[in-house]
């Protein structure tokens, strides 16, 4: 299986979390990136798993997450990796959204991810996975990466930029995504999981 992503946080989260049961391939680097312009996140993570798919032949697992704040009406979602601009730089991203929240109370967001693998010849599975919580105040830890370090999950009073991998890996949207797709990957034809089970 080919992962689409090039973040090495999103590699290093889902190798942790998936890797024991598939041989997870890097990202070819001669492969074009992926213009993300659907309107929502299943569709940009489509949109990466077809094309990496296509241009490979193997089957791709793509990752689209966006961050949900109540108060800002369910901003940044779709766009939370260019928040600040086009240059997708996460600590724009974090220092623009704490001035948005300035003096507001109500800091209530979640993580959101969608997972699709697509397998050359149209068969796909979507994955879900949400973590509810709220945002920080100010940035708290560095661990983590994107807005880890200002989003606290519910149930606990540290961000998770103040877990360790294996602490965020128990509660957090990506991991949940992963748990699904494990699930489902399953029962699928022809799944690598048919004959390690």
């Amino acid at each position: 299986m080919v992962l689409s992503t090039t973040n090495p946080g999103k590699v290093a989260e889902i190798r942790d979390a998936i890797g024991e049961f598939v041989d997870l391939l890097d990202r070819p680097v001669d492969v074009a990136p992926v213009v993300e312009d659907a309107p929502d996140l299943e569709g940009n993570a489509r949109l990466k798993a077809r094309a990496i798919a296509s241009a490979t032949g193997l089957a791709t697992l793509a990752d689209d997450t966006g961050l949900e704040v109540d108060a800002l009406g369910g901003a940044p979602g779709v766009v939370s990796a260019r928040f600040a601009g086009a240059a997708e730089d996460a600590e724009a991203n974090k220092a623009k959204l704490l001035t948005d929240l300035d003096g507001v109370a109500d800091r209530a967001a979640r993580f959101r991810t969608v997972l699709v693998l697509a397998v050359p010849g149209g068969d796909e599975i979507v994955a879900h996975g949400v973590v509810e919580g709220s945002i920080s105040t100010e940035q708290r830890g560095h661990h983590g990466f994107g807005y880890d370090a200002i989003f606290i999950p519910e149930g606990d009073e540290r961000t998770f930029g103040e877990m360790t991998l294996d602490e965020k890996q128990s509660t957090s949207h990506r991991a949940r995504a992963l748990a699904d797709l494990v699930t489902q990957l399953k029962a699928f034809p022809g799944s690598p999981l048919l004959s390690r089970q």
